[in-house]
């Protein structure tokens, strides 16, 4: 009796799925991970037909196989082999699973024991490693077969080492990794074809001559030996028992070092280095196993740099949630109570209300047009997805046009003056040039007071294309100028006015696009100007570039 409750408590309690079918399709019997597993209660499962648990496109085929299988009796054996498996949660989603049945009888009553195990984990491991290392552990996996019977060969060597060494050789020579065998005391004794193309050293100049070390990074051979004398007191007599000591300790076994070629270029491997004994257990030297990890090392920077990337744009979007919860707030009330005051203005003498509330509604749709372009923006570029298109246009014409665009933006009394010298047609971005213009120019009405002047100027000489607005507003001070061009910065004299604090960050971005130089001169409460400067001569290179 104490026997069967175990067993009963084993069975109730397994890290495995298992459930009893009887000849009819139903079951009988689910122990708590089932329950689990596909998100049911018993009481919801227990008589239900075994296919409430498959996705519906398996039913009619696994309806005729079950009975088939009761018919002839299964055996114990794993199901859908060289198939994939999936069972059906009550919630209707679809998982990968493994299962092994089992067949059994009580007079005039036959069942099947199913034992399921989720391999979604396994799957996804297995994906994500056959993406990374498919090609390199295929290469690792052959050539590990033929190391370990390398290896086999080289643990009976004897005091013939050099003999049995050149029965092998045909064997090595053909390995697709680097292989090299020292005596006891370092030197190198063999050095395979694969460790001459590896390393850039021909096998004349190291053999008899060299040991390992001539591989090594000097950095990570002194932080090894630190790390023995700390931990284990030893010392080494020369840099080849830093290897020794380690090898002794089991401790290069896969471990990831850089190697140094004949040029002097590094090179990522795993390495491995193990005893040769003979009969008596002696050591006559030691094998060393090098694989180029240099491929994998690169997939798994591209891969921290990729997530170092996502976690940077994740970061943009938390500001700006942030930002835009505080900076939308303000036009979004401006809008709805001018709405509602334009409403109630019917009367013809209550026109120029009406119009004073229309415009304060077209001032904060501009406002949050703004806010969402700058951010869009600055997506595109954390993202390299701005393209430059370099077109002739007349500068002169778009710059008045950027002017009468923005003319509602202005406050009372402030005007725009504007003045060019030189040739008027250039070859720019004009989609770009036009951005810059409007966030400089928004920037310099925003930080100006009413009834004053912005200037813009724009000249373009034989060498240089320059663009200049002036302002007469509230500055920048020296400190806060060191940091415009971050993200979301905001001056210690503009906590008070509306914006994003990426204005400045997205002209910058354009005009580092463009090739060009961005400049600011500014005192509190004397206005700025900014200056950007786009060099002709490089950017006549890049049209004849994209020309051909």
């Amino acid at each position: 009796m104490h026997s069967t409750k175990i067993f009963e408590a084993v069975i109730k309690q397994a890290t495995i799925g298992i459930l009893i079918v009887n000849e009819n399709g139903e079951i009988i019997y689910t122990n708590l991970f089932i329950q689990h597993l596909f998100g049911y209660d018993q009481d919801e499962i227990i008589g239900k037909k075994i296919e409430i648990l498959i996705p519906p496109r398996f039913n009619h085929k696994h309806v005729s196989h079950r009975e088939k299988n009761f018919r002839n009796a299964i055996s114990t054996r794993p199901m859908g082999i060289g198939m994939d498996l999936f069972g059906l949660r009550k919630d209707g989603s679809e998982f990968p699973v493994e299962i092994s049945l089992s067949h059994f009888n009580i007079p005039n009553e036959e069942y099947v024991t199913a034992f399921i195990s989720d391999i979604t984990i396994r799957q996804n491991q297995e994906s994500a490693i056959q993406k990374f290392h498919g090609e390199l552990e295929t290469a690792v996996e052959n050539r590990t077969k033929e190391l370990s019977r390398t290896l086999q060969v080289l643990e009976l060597l004897n005091e013939k080492l050099e003999i049995s060494l050149s029965r092998q050789k045909a064997i090595l020579d053909n390995a697709g990794v680097m292989l090299y065998v020292t005596n006891s005391n370092g030197i190198i004794k063999f050095f395979n074809p694969e460790a001459e193309k590896l390393t850039g050293y021909a096998a004349e100049e190291v053999v008899n001559l060299m040991t390992p070390i001539i591989f090594h990074d000097s950095k990570e051979l002194q932080i090894c030996k630190e790390e023995l004398e700390k931990e284990h007191g030893v010392l080494m007599e020369n840099d080849f028992d830093i290897l020794r000591k380690k090898i002794e300790r089991q401790q290069i076994q896969d471990l990831e070092c850089i190697y140094y070629t004949k040029e002097g270029k590094t090179i990522n491997v795993s390495l491995s280095i193990s005893t040769i004994h003979d009969k008596k257990n002696n050591i006559l030297g030691y094998l060393g196993v090098a694989i180029d990890i240099s491929h994998r090392k690169l997939a798994q920077d591209n891969l921290l740099e990729a997530l170092a990337k996502e976690k940077k744009l994740g970061e943009l979007k938390s500001n700006f949630v942030a930002m835009a919860s505080h900076e939308f707030r303000t036009p979004l009330s401006t809008i709805l109570s001018s709405a509602y005051l334009v409403e109630k203005y019917t009367k013809t003498d209550q026109q120029d209300n009406r119009e004073k509330h229309l415009h304060r509604i077209i001032t904060s749709v501009n406002s949050l047009t703004n806010i969402l372009n700058d951010f869009l923006s600055v997506g595109k570029i954390e993202e390299n997805k701005i393209g430059i298109h370099y077109t002739d246009f007349n500068i002169n014409k778009t710059i008045e046009i950027i002017i009468q665009d923005i003319h509602e933006l202005l406050k009372k009394g402030q005007e725009i003056r504007y003045h060019h010298t030189g040739a008027e047609v250039i070859n720019l971005d004009p989609s770009i040039l036009n951005h810059i213009m409007m966030n400089l120019i928004s920037n310099a009405i925003k930080f100006s007071l009413e009834g004053s002047y912005i200037d813009i100027k724009t000249v373009v000489e034989h060498d240089k294309i320059k663009v200049e607005v002036i302002d007469n507003g509230i500055g920048i001070s020296n400190e806060d100028q060191q940091h415009l061009t971050e993200r979301f910065f905001r001056g210690n004299n503009a906590v008070n006015i509306n914006g994003t604090g990426l204005g400045l960050h997205i002209v910058s971005k354009y005009v580092e696009i463009m090739n060009g130089t961005i400049a600011y001169q500014s005192k509190l409460n004397k206005g700025t100007t900014v200056t950007i400067i786009f060099n002709k001569s490089t950017l006549d290179h890049h049209e004849k570039i994209t020309t051909h």
